[in-house]
């Protein structure tokens, strides 16, 4: 092991609302943690708020590198953010403006990239080789290790699954296209079917309704993760609407990469197994050679919100 494979690094994971940043030892380990609110209308200031998030964290640990996961496709040399979604960003040098901002190497990777290999490293698929992740959240992102490498394809935007076409001329979705896999299988989606039933005025979503205080705006997907723990039939419903829209997916995914097993994460992935069940229920009912073949594990995930962080400074490391 080289001295930089051996020493800390830095990771530090970007969003539209916060950036987070962590110093990891080369065992997954956490050291020190500060978190900073994003500027993210504004690219000058958001790479200064997270250069000086990487000083903050290297007075307290020397660290020989930065990671940096960030929401967006990154390019190839991963360095430039081609394009964010929710930041903006549109072709900025993050990586090299970094390194010039803190004085040490700086890598970029795609965020849901970053939290798969956290992972596959360190987590929920430490003890394979080929491992899909599905992160579902306000969207559903993915990362996809292959042969103990992480799949970037030919410009590094590979494993944009959330885009995967499920139902052709389906809901429209953010990135312009129609009937993406995000639209029918996020907590986005939760909280729209769920808020759509209580304003039918649904008696079924009284409990999840009560729990938004009647306003149904205010509901919530861990609303509705909470009321189905409590054993609410509607909430628990809904949660296995998703979780078949899941299955559905990653069965199609299945036959395209063959993973020995699938990551769930995000933080819908909190509902346990009142989502795993029914994804694993859909994806054994969809998937190709069902019965010929070995089934990939459908697990969760382990490190929660700390995959991006670690993931993004083992990238360094590496």
């Amino acid at each position: 092991m080289s001295a930089v494979e051996a020493a800390p690094t830095c990771g530090i994971d970007i969003g539209g609302t916060k950036i987070a940043g962590a110093v990891v030892a080369s065992d997954g380990t956490i050291l020190a943690t500060e978190r900073v609110v994003s500027p993210a209308t504004d690219p000058a200031q958001m790479e200064q708020a997270a250069a000086t998030l990487v000083r903050e964290l290297a007075a307290q640990h020397p660290v020989a590198a930065v990671g940096i996961g960030a929401a967006g496709y990154i390019d190839e040399a991963r360095s430039t953010v081609r394009f964010a979604p929710n930041i903006a960003w549109r072709n900025e040098p993050l990586g090299s403006d970094l390194a010039r901002l803190t004085g040490l190497p700086v890598v970029v990777e795609n965020d849901a990239n970053a939290a798969a290999w956290g992972e596959f490293r360190f987590g929920a698929g430490h003890d394979i080789d080929d491992q899909l992740m599905v992160t579902v959240g306000t969207g559903v992102g993915g990362g996809v290790i292959l042969d103990g490498r992480l799949l970037r394809g030919a410009f590094g935007i590979a494993a944009e699954i959330g885009h995967l076409c499920l139902v052709p001329n389906g809901r429209q979705c953010g990135c312009g296209n129609l009937g993406c896999f995000e639209q029918y299988a996020s907590g986005t989606a939760l909280v729209r079917n769920t808020q759509a039933a209580a304003e039918g005025n649904s008696l079924l979503a009284a409990d999840v309704l009560d729990r938004a205080g009647g306003d149904v705006s205010a509901i919530t997907g861990p609303m509705v993760t909470e009321a189905a723990k409590a054993g609410d039939r509607f909430a628990i419903e809904q949660l296995q609407e998703i979780g078949r829209w899941l299955g559905h997916g990653i069965a199609s995914l299945t036959a395209v990469l063959d993973p020995a097993a699938v990551v769930i994460g995000g933080g819908v992935s909190a509902a346990g197994d009142l989502l795993l069940d029914p994804i694993r229920e859909a994806f054994r009912h969809e998937l190709s050679g069902r019965g010929y073949r070995p089934e990939a594990d459908i697990r969760i995930a382990r490190l929660g919100n700390d995959a991006g962080v670690i993931g993004a400074a083992d990238l360094a490391r590496h």
